[in-house]
Parts: structure tokens; C-alpha cells; sequence
């Protein structure tokens, strides 16, 4: 007899898109959750340390947030943008004071992708150019032109564009061409090329730069600090205007810093962000200095962008973060489990690189001995920690990075429990892998 998740499965795989991933030989269905403790359909229990693709920021069942939907649910739902909403304007007056831009304003819509989509829109109309620089293994949505400057080809569907895209170094400090001469050499050397990359490659009348601060998908790749200020150092010689894509870095996640651009002194032209403001509601969108933003001449609304009930969520789930101070929180757990999964770079041949920072953790697998990227290796790791009640993400370019960015509020008890759980996991990896030879 087919268990619950078989019947689901059968029925998903007969109604829904083939290329619509799905984690796991055997799928799950997350049915609820508490804190970092989420259920699947047939009663087994995990520790969350993926948060939805790093979406429920302030964790599962939060009473503060679940109150504010349901009273917002039964006052109203919807309105659009045609008629004033309290609570968008609340909420964006509250991220125009947190936005690392002085005299930002602020544009929701319903997604990541959306955001990215409207912030390409605002700079192109800006600049009168269809030219756009974006960052080799990046990774910003999944519409036409959001597919278009993601520079990871297992994401990028299509080679059409409605834009011209060139794309530059990431700064990548383990697999970087340019990696072993040190985090100096390798940040001038990416300058340099991204200088050359606007001079060979373009009209010099380039739209924007856009660029994840941690490349999420790409499996949490982290440029050394200073790296975007020597980028954006090349930008404004020729006026071009820089996104800072915060979809996944937002919001505290990174620990050291509210903005995951922040590490790098740079103060970008606008901010990218969804996924954890909502922690789990649909909505995104972008701040940035109020010309650029209001650069847009015709008349636009929002359907569904910063509806009532998105908006209340978002707000709630926000002074939450803000009230419990979850960005410290990230810095200290982050600093735990990186410690920890650390130590085993040298003492287990199969992990190559362990980076992140905050609750932003890659731990990336390759063939003992080499930096050949090992993608059957961090499957069956994928595996292994389901089977012992850890839930984490997949990523980077080859497949082969285990993403690890619980909600921000884990406990210190749950993120031993979890690392306990992944390095004997990685322990069992690592012996499946040389025993295979």
C-alpha cells in the first residue's frame, strides 16, 4: 500500500512541471511546525536548519506573526495599490529607516525574482541601456530577465535575453582562478578584469551591476570584505549603478552586519529583498535612493504587491527580529557552526571548503584529495541527515554544497543537536566515499 508521501508524489508528478525539483529519492510533505521543529505528513519530526530556502527568518508558528495575519485576515485581505494601505506605508516607512541609503523609498511586490525584475526595470529606465553586468555562479530568479543575468547554467534555462549581459569575476576564494595568490591579489585581480569586462564588452554605458553579497544557490560563496568596494570603485568611474541583491543576506542573516552588503563598505543605488521579511508570506521588494527609484514615468500599480495581509505579516515578523535581536543571535550560532564544521576541512578527505558567515553556512564536497566537486557525496549527505531528523539545503555550481541557514531564533541547544547530527553525517560520507575507492 502506497504510504502518504507515494500518493502525493504520484499525484504532484501528474499535474505539475517535470522540471519543478524536488529534494530527496523519496520527497517529503512539511505539514507544520514550532521554532526550528517542522512535521512531515506521515508524523516523523525534524530539526529545521533550512528555513524554507532560508525563508522562515524568524522561525515556524511565531504567535506574534500568526496573530497579526489572522486579525488582519479578518478585517480585510486585499485592495490593491489604487487605494491607500496603512500597513505597506508602516511597513515601508520602517525598511526606508533601516535601508542603508539615506532618502530611500520603496517598492513591494510578491517575490525575489519580482524584486530583481524591478530593480533591472528602474535601473535600465535610469540609464537609457539594456546593458547589464552580473556575477559568474549568481543566481536572481526565475522570470525572463532575472533568468538572464544569473550566471549559474544549471539555473538558466534559456539563452534569450532581454537584456545584454556581461559577467565577471565572483571573488570566489576557493575555487577562483586567481584564489591562491590571497584575498588582497585576488580582489585587485577582479577589479581589474571587471574594468576589462566593461571595456572590451560593452558600449561603457552600462545599466547596472547586480550581485548577491553570499551567493545563495551559487552555495553560499562569500567574496572577502572589500571586495564589492573595489568593484564598485571601478563602476563609478563610468556611472554605472550597483543592486544589491539581499534576497537571501537581508535582514540580520549574516549577523555581522544588518546587510550582507555592509562587509563591504559600499553603499549601494538599491536593495533587493523577499524571502525572510515575510517568513513565509508572499512579498519582496526594492529600496533605493528616492530619484532613481521614482525614475519610472508612467503610471504603475501593484496587484498584489504589498496587499494588507502581506504587509501586517511582514511588519509583525520584522519587530520581531528587531525586538529579540535574531541578528546577534545569527552571529553567534553562525559562529558555532562554522567552528565546528570547520574542524573537519583536513580531517574528512570529502569536505573540501567550509565558509558563511552568520546563518549562512556551505559546507562543499569534492573527491578526497582534489577539489573535483563530489555532487553523488552531498546527496547522499542530503539523505543521511533526513534519515536522522536534519533538514538542510543542496547548492553551488556543480551541485555539491551543503546550504545550512536555519531560522534566526535556533537555539543554542538545537544548533549542537544539529551540528552533532551533520558531522556524523559527514563522518559516514566520508567513509562511504573512500570505501567506494
Amino acid at each position: 500500500m502506497p504510504s502518504t508521501h507515494d500518493e502525493l508524489l504520484a499525484r504532484h508528478r501528474s499535474v505539475l512541471p517535470a522540471w519543478l525539483s524536488l529534494y530527496y529519492d523519496d520527497p517529503i510533505e512539511l505539514v507544520s511546525g514550532s521554532g526550528c521543529t517542522v512535521r512531515d505528513g506521515e508524523g516523523n519530526e525534524y530539526l529545521d536548519l533550512f528555513g524554507g530556502i532560508l525563508t522562515t527568518m524568524t522561525g515556524h508558528g511565531i504567535p506574534e506573526v500568526v496573530e497579526a495575519i489572522r486579525e488582519q485576515a479578518g478585517r480585510m485581505l486585499h485592495s490593491s495599490t489604487l487605494y491607500l494601505i496603512r500597513p505597506m506605508v508602516e511597513l515601508a516607512e520602517r525598511i526606508a529607516g533601516l535601508a542603508p541609503m539615506p532618502d530611500a523609498k520603496v517598492f513591494f511586490v510578491n517575490s525575489g525574482t519580482e524584486a530583481n525584475e524591478a530593480a533591472l526595470l528602474l535601473c535600465a529606465t535610469a540609464r537609457r541601456s539594456d546593458q547589464v553586468l552580473a556575477l559568474r555562479n549568481s543566481y536572481h530568479g526565475r522570470s525572463f530577465a532575472t533568468m538572464s543575468v544569473t550566471g549559474n547554467r544549471s539555473w538558466s534555462a534559456s539563452s534569450l535575453s532581454p537584456l545584454r549581459v556581461s559577467y565577471v569575476h565572483n571573488g570566489d576564494p576557493y575555487r577562483s582562478p586567481w584564489a591562491s595568490r590571497g584575498d588582497d591579489a585576488l580582489v585587485a585581480a577582479c577589479a581589474a578584469d571587471l574594468r576589462e569586462v566593461i571595456e572590451t564588452t560593452t558600449s561603457g554605458d552600462v545599466a547596472c551591476m547586480i550581485a548577491e553579497p553570499i551567493q545563495g544557490v551559487g552555495g553560499f560563496v562569500v567574496p572577502p570584505d572589500g571586495f564589492f568596494g573595489a568593484m564598485k570603485a571601478v563602476l563609478d568611474e563610468y556611472g554605472i549603478l550597483f543592486v544589491s541583491d539581499e534576497v537571501q543576506t537581508g535582514w540580520g542573516r549574516t549577523g555581522d552586519h544588518f546587510w550582507g552588503i555592509e562587509a563591504h563598505g559600499v553603499v549601494p543605488d538599491l536593495v533587493t529583498f523577499a524571502k525572510g521579511l515575510g517568513n513565509g508570506m508572499a512579498i519582496g521588494g526594492v529600496v533605493g535612493r528616492g530619484p532613481l527609484v521614482d525614475s519610472v514615468a508612467a503610471s504603475s500599480i501593484s496587484t498584489f504587491g504589498g496587499n494588507p495581509l502581506a504587509s501586517s505579516a511582514a511588519l509583525a515578523n520584522l519587530e520581531y527580529l528587531l525586538a529579540h535581536d535574531l541578528q546577534a543571535n545569527a552571529r553567534r550560532a553562525g559562529r558555532v557552526l562554522r567552528d565546528g564544521l570547520g574542524a573537519l576541512v583536513g580531517r574528512l578527505g570529502v569536505v573540501g571548503d567550509v565558509r558563511g558567515r552568520g546563518l549562512m553556512v556551505g559546507v562543499e564536497l569534492v573527491e578526497p584529495g582534489t577539489t573535483t566537486p563530489a555532487p553523488g557525496a552531498a546527496r547522499l549527505a542530503l539523505d543521511l541527515a533526513r534519515r536522522e531528523g536534519v533538514l538542510v539545503g543542496g547548492g553551488g555550481l556543480h551541485a555539491n554544497t551543503l546550504r545550512i541557514s536555519p531560522p534566526l531564533s535556533i537555539s543554542d541547544r538545537d544548533v549542537r543537536h544539529g551540528l552533532d547530527v551533520l558531522v556524523h553525517v559527514l563522518e559516514a560520507v566520508d567513509a562511504s566515499v573512500a570505501a567506494a575507492g
